[in-house]
């Protein structure tokens, strides 16, 4: 019995604020590939992320579907043992001062995610098994350590990873990544990647969804690049991370530079306005 898609968006049309996003729009991930998703601002990225949530839904149209390993309807709850998602929105949502329960801790954080909650309230039981998932979830991202801090004291770097070991805690088969580097300096960059190619080595299927080229690992072998709510190039990483690729993609033209497995794209003209001089 073949396994279905992890994903799969079939000619679905979605609108938001009376603006057409995503037009016809079809895409199937298979379960265990790691795939990244690139495009500009308004590319329909995050609509993307927001359908899978059920933030947003697409027009109804009998030849339209989203299925999740081939199913139209999941309980959420057994959903988060399949799929996690860490969007922007999350990361504003868990870093906010504080909550109606009080100052929320790392270990709060990551056992929240039981419950569908941010932070845990007076009537949420945590068992000793959450405990032991999320102490576990902890030790992966090699944040054990900020499991007593308050969320809002921690940095950009420091509360990203508590959120991917909140959404580890359930073990779900894949992550789903919402530009997980956006605002984090250097080291923190090096080590999120760092911890995101471990999981990727060790089995978990990652989806990136970003505009930052050198957030797409090496583990990462087939990219997606939107443009205007449609799948502009599909194919493998070296195929999409090109010049006339990106060019037409962003509307700009850019340089594409290769470290190894690092992509990274510059607008040509900055290239040019800026060489020779001295760093």
């Amino acid at each position: 019995m073949s396994i279905p898609p992890l994903l799969e968006f079939e000619n679905l049309t979605v609108y938001r604020d009376e603006q057409i996003v995503l037009d016809g729009f079809s895409l199937s991930i298979p379960a265990g590939q790691n795939v990244a998703i690139v495009g500009p601002n308004g590319s329909g990225k995050s609509t993307l992320l927001k359908l899978v949530t059920r933030e947003l839904f697409p027009v109804v149209n009998p030849d339209s579907h989203l299925r999740v390993l081939g199913r139209d309807r999941w309980l959420l709850f057994e959903l988060r043992e399949h799929l996690g998602i860490v969007t922007n929105d999350l990361m504003t949502a868990c870093t906010r001062p504080s909550t109606a329960s009080g100052e929320m801790s790392g270990r709060d954080l990551v056992l929240s995610s039981f419950f569908g909650s941010v932070g845990l309230w007076p009537h949420h039981e945590v068992t000793a098994a959450m405990e032991s998932r999320a102490a576990q979830a902890l030790d992966t991202m090699e944040v054990a350590h900020l499991a007593g801090r308050p969320v809002n004291q921690l940095s950009s770097g420091e509360a990203r990873r508590l959120l991917i070991a909140r959404a580890l805690a359930h073990g779900p088969r894949a992550l789903v990544l919402d530009e997980p580097t956006n605002s984090l300096d250097l080291r923190a960059c090096h080590d999120l990647t760092t911890s995101l190619r471990r999981l990727a080595q060790a089995g978990t299927t990652i989806i990136l969804v970003t505009h930052h080229l050198p957030d797409i690992i090496p583990e990462i072998g087939r990219v997606v690049a939107l443009k205007d709510g449609r799948v502009y190039r599909d194919g493998p990483t070296a195929d999409v991370l090109t010049r006339d690729v990106l060019s037409d993609v962003f509307g700009i033209t850019v340089d594409v530079t290769r470290h190894g497995d690092a992509y990274a794209a510059f607008p040509t003209s900055a290239l040019r306005a800026t060489a020779g001089r001295p760093l």
